[in-house]
């Protein structure tokens, strides 16, 4: 259904790539507030990405590179009210399937509502199906994909620190969701699919593909990128979810 490989870069998100125009992406200098901390999470109970390690090392590589340390885990008896308090966001990256019994979910949901960030990851809208807050939290469902073909991104809002590096458009090659529902009824959209673009997109004119929104206290961002192993090399696909990681970290 998703899969991606391991194409490691020595490029930081302080690279554009020619696919897209706008200002620099965030810098290799730690932000003044200091370091913090990001938990990556990437347990599967359902179809497995190999792009997976590819992303580990790209969100390290980035944490490196701008001032925030990495931990990543499959491990889901990390998810205890303390344990998950030592971090600022949590990604959840290509997870799939049910990946936390009732008193995980329980301790992330307090996570959150008391002002935790989560970051999702293409399948993160694959997770979860049969609870209800993270379905609010990630924003929409996955539906459906087609093959993995270049299309063209429509960047709709350039002023969030995920988009502000790219241009008025964004062609790139990877899996492009359809979501249940889209996410512009609860969630701030930055980017939209132009169908047009590639075969079997099937929502229509209104095709959400990264959006931001606080959420029960905490901050959420999701992106529909990052299903194949190349995208984790790409300076403009590093750069929007450095973006996204800041905002859900409150930086």
């Amino acid at each position: 259904m998703r899969a991606p490989h391991i194409v490691l870069g020595t490029v930081t998100a302080l690279l554009v790539t020619a696919a897209c125009t706008g200002p620099e992406p965030a810098g290799e200098d730690a932000p003044a507030e200091g370091r913090y901390e990001v938990l990556v999470f990437s347990k599967t109970a359902g179809f497995r990405h190999d792009s997976i390690p590819a992303g580990i090392e790209a969100v390290r590589e980035l944490g490196a590179a701008n001032g925030f340390t990495v931990t990543a885990t499959e491990d889901a008896t990390r998810f205890t009210t303390a344990d998950l308090a030592k971090y600022q966001a949590v990604v959840f990256l290509n997870t799939t399937g049910d990946v936390l019994d009732p008193a995980r979910q329980a301790a992330f949901e307090g996570y959150v509502r008391a002002g935790g960030g989560f970051v999702g990851v293409h399948a993160a809208a694959d997770t979860e199906e049969d609870w209800p807050f993270y379905g609010e939290l990630v924003g929409a469902r996955f539906a459906r994909h087609p093959a993995v073909q270049r299309a063209t991104i429509r960047v709709e809002d350039r002023s969030h620190p995920a988009t502000a590096h790219l241009g008025p458009t964004w062609v790139r090659t990877d899996e492009w969701y359809d979501y249940r529902t889209s996410a512009r009824s609860t969630a701030h959209v930055l980017a939209s699919l132009d169908e047009s673009s590639y075969a079997g997109g099937a929502m229509g004119a209104d095709h959400p593909h990264a959006w931001y929104q606080a959420y029960a206290g905490g901050r959420s961002f999701y992106t529909g990128g990052g299903h194949t192993p190349a995208s984790y090399a790409e300076p403009a696909f590093r750069a929007h979810l450095l973006g996204g990681i800041r905002y859900a970290a409150g930086r």
